[in-house]
């Protein structure tokens, strides 16, 4: 057997043709600098003076070009234009070398450098390193590069820890660190001082005396879309978030607070909220206040009722408010609340409707009977309801009217907030006086470990009752305000042609969609508005999933007065599955409507 070798070609190889290639070495260079002051500036110009030199003066090279980036990071590529056009114009084959004077200014990320190398390795475009004297097509391997990049990827790692202090230093002095648009503020950079901006700052007041008032975050960016106001960064149309991050904006009552934010990763500088993994500076009378602290504290208050404080099966006095039948309608035939859905017509209309909880979530086997009604319907056989009810029952109403209004004056929902403070401080003052007990020996350690957990827990249950207390109080300010309107409407004979919401909850507690006839028949079109006839009815035990379901046929319903009940013309479409499994369209022209008041 001969074996003959078949020797290397020297210089370099054409990929596509195998043959040796003996024109000039095209290169082109690669500078960056990561900063934008004058020092960082003169020294990122020197570098492309020196590199368009260096390559011109060689005889064996071919000047192409310089690739720079100004004030740009090496952690991040995809941030950096000019090294990201390199590497396209490298895979298109207009140089064969890139000149850079070191890994760290290459890229500052172990596996970036990696990925890149292996790249232009591929298309057999070298990289030289100055400092480290490496040319990426003669290396034997990639265990030094690994090793190189890698030093340079801790570098840029200690170099954001050693910022990271500085900024702590600067904010533990006080001074303010970084500035996002403020709608309100006009912030000069040199001084470090904010400025109010009135028109603006009318806005921020208009937003948080909105809210105060009852509206939700929501329905305050519809208003303001609706008015043609811009958002904080110009936009036209404003968001729920948007208007959250106004109200929960400590800037605003004029102080600061930083370090909301942390950066879990130099590399990728992806930031998170700080829930307490780093420390936090707060700065007190920063500034001059838009609004006042007594007004800031009480929409935070607000906020965090709205959360989700939950009673008996729904939440409180409706203080969501995202939308208007939130947590309002219940099914008939399983007691859940009904969720809004979006119906499309071949139109493409959105029409808002609602749907029971129990089949959107687990699905049509598990509350069969309850349909998907719109929005609009339930409103307008509200209206109907309200022109009939002035119309006809004139007596009623004033008496209605009467009951509402003596129940604001009787209610006892401030009086009982105060007697659960004074329990709540009594609690705290059990558990200091068992402090007492335990240092002079009287009870043991275990003893009063156990004691203070039975008063702990009970001061925690008091917190709950006037937490849900709070919540009635402000639902009576909502139900005040309606009231008003309801009586100007019908004390001026005024005709409600659309449906109006302040006056719905004032009226309304809740609806019941659906339900049994006198006959014990299902009419899953029916519709029952059970009014307030006393304003504690939201907290009665009695308005539960069991006592819905117990109690939606009207055979049951005698334990309530009917105030009116009626047929509702309305245009219904819906689709059913007949005993074969074929959908069928069914058209529903009219629903009975009931007005009911509980009697209490």
């Amino acid at each position: 057997m001969n074996i003959t070798v078949i020797k290397k070609k020297e210089g370099r190889i054409d990929r596509n043709t195998g043959t040796v290639i003996n024109t000039r070495l095209r290169v082109t260079a690669y500078c960056r600098v990561s900063t934008g002051d004058e020092e960082q500036i003169n020294s990122y110009e020197s570098q492309k003076k020196y590199y368009k030199e260096k390559i011109s003066e060689n005889s064996e090279w071919s000047y192409v070009d310089i690739y720079a980036d100004e004030a740009i990071t090496g952690t991040l590529d995809y941030k950096r234009n000019n090294f990201m056009r390199m590497i396209q114009d490298a895979l298109q084959n207009k140089f064969d070398m890139i000149l850079t004077k070191s890994i760290s200014r290459f890229a500052r990320n172990t596996v970036d450098t990696l990925k890149y190398v292996r790249m232009l390795k591929e298309h057999n475009i070298a990289v030289f390193f100055e400092e480290e004297n490496i040319n990426t097509l003669e290396m034997s391997g990639e265990f030094l590069l690994t090793i190189l990049s890698s030093v340079a990827q801790q570098e840029s790692e200690n170099i954001s820890t050693h910022v990271k202090l500085g900024l702590n230093m600067k904010k533990g002095r006080g001074e303010l660190v970084g500035f996002n648009n403020c709608l309100g503020y006009e912030y000069n950079a040199k001084t470090n001082e904010f400025t109010i901006n009135k028109d603006e700052a009318e806005i921020v007041k208009m937003i948080f005396e909105w809210y105060c008032n009852g509206h939700g975050a929501n329905m305050i960016a519809n208003k303001l879309t609706e008015l043609k106001i811009k958002t904080p960064k110009g936009k036209e149309e404003w968001s729920e978030s948007t208007v959250r991050r106004i109200l929960k904006n400590e800037k605003y009552k004029g102080d600061v607070l930083q370090g909301k934010t942390i950066t879990i990763d130099p590399i990728t500088h992806k930031r998170i909220a700080n829930m307490g993994e780093e420390d936090q500076y707060y700065m007190e009378n920063h500034h001059e206040a838009i609004i006042d602290t007594e007004t800031f504290d009480k929409v935070q208050e607000i906020m965090k009722q709205r959360c989700g404080s939950r009673a008996t099966g729904r939440r409180l006095g409706n203080v969501g408010r995202k939308f208007t039948f939130s947590n309002r309608l219940r099914c008939a035939f399983c007691g859940e609340v009904l969720s809004r859905r979006s119906l499309y017509s071949n139109k493409k209309q959105v029409n808002p409707a609602w749907l029971c909880m129990q089949t959107a979530k687990k699905g049509k086997n598990y509350c069969s009977d309850s349909k998907v009604i719109k929005e609009s319907i339930i409103e307008d056989a509200f209206v109907d309801a309200y022109q009939l009810l002035c119309n006809n029952n004139q007596f009623a109403v004033k008496k209605f009217l009467e009951n509402m209004e003596q129940a604001l004056r009787d209610n006892t929902s401030k009086e009982k907030i105060i007697g659960l403070d004074k329990q709540k401080e009594e609690m705290k003052q059990k558990i200091n006086k068992l402090l007492d007990f335990m240092v002079d020996g009287t009870i043991s350690n275990e003893q009063y470990q156990k004691k203070k957990q039975d008063y702990e827990e009970k001061i925690e249950k008091i917190d709950k009752k006037i937490e849900q207390l709070q919540l009635l109080i402000e639902d009576d300010e909502n139900i005040e305000r309606g009231l008003d309107k309801f009586k100007n409407i019908f004390e001026t004979n005024t005709i409600m042609e659309c449906f109006d919401a302040d006056v719905f909850d004032a009226l309304v507690d809740y609806v019941i969609v659906g339900g049994y006839n006198e006959d014990g028949q299902k009419d899953q079109y029916m519709l029952r508005f059970i009014c307030k006839s006393q304003f504690e009815i939201s907290n009665k035990e009695q308005v539960t999933k069991e006592y819905i379901v117990k109690n939606n046929s009207l055979q049951n319903s005698n334990s309530n007065v009917v105030v009116l009940d009626f047929i509702s013309k309305q245009c219904f479409v819906n689709f059913e599955r007949d005993d074969k499994g074929i959908m069928n369209k069914r058209i529903v022209e009219q629903i009975r409507v009931r007005i009911e008041m509980s009697r209490g």
